[in-house]
Formats: C-alpha cells, sequence, structure tokens
C-alpha cells in the first residue's frame, strides 16, 4: 500500500470562535474513523510558535531555512490501497477542517 500526505496551510482553517470546537470534534472523528479502518499512520499540527532550523552534515545549526519550504498547518499521514481512496478520505478531512486539503503521495522505498 502506499502512504498519502493530507495536509493544510494553517492560514486555510477560517473559523469563529463558536466553530471551532465543532471543527475540533469532527476532525478527531475523522482520524478515529481512520484509526478503526487501520489506515492511519500518523497526524498532527506543526507547533508554529517554535521556528525552524536547518542543521547540516557537521551538526551546526542555523536559523535559515531553505527558500520555500516554510511549513505550517496540520496535516495526516494515511496508508491506502488506491489514490482514490486518498482523494475520498481527504474529502472527509476537507470536509471536518472546513477547508479544502493537499494530497500528495509518499515516495515507495523498499527499505521503510
Amino acid at each position: 500500500m502506499t502512504k498519502y500526505l493530507i495536509s493544510f496551510p494553517s492560514e486555510a482553517m477560517v473559523l469563529t470562535e463558536d466553530e471551532f470546537p465543532i471543527v475540533v470534534a469532527e476532525s478527531h472523528a475523522v482520524i478515529e474513523e481512520a484509526k478503526a479502518a487501520g489506515v492511519y499512520v500518523f497526524g498532527g499540527g506543526i507547533e508554529e510558535s517554535v521556528d525552524p532550523v536547518l542543521v547540516s552534515a557537521d551538526g551546526s545549526v542555523s536559523t535559515t531555512i531553505y527558500p520555500g519550504s516554510e511549513v505550517k498547518g496540520g496535516f495526516t499521514v494515511l496508508e491506502l490501497p488506491t489514490r482514490e481512496d486518498a482523494v475520498e478520505w481527504a474529502r472527509k478531512i476537507a470536509a471536518a477542517c472546513r477547508c479544502s486539503q493537499e494530497l500528495r503521495e509518499f515516495g515507495y522505498d523498499a527499505a521503510s
């Protein structure tokens, strides 16, 4: 099976204070459904209050990251048999989160 990344940038989720607890409950319900189906791998949100760093092969750390590589928002990794299945799960997450989701496929690596 193939692993898929379903994600959204934090700016995409525009909610009122009243909507937020509803979205949390509905998105958690979709994640529980994915767990029950045995397709859930990992998910969460990027902690945006902690700045990313770039770590070099020599162990040096820099606060300058690759241009255009800023990652924010939430993501879910699912392992699914088809891209069509991934689109359906992305649709469920989009409905729960009230924002469109980006869908990416991880490349196959026999060692992982």
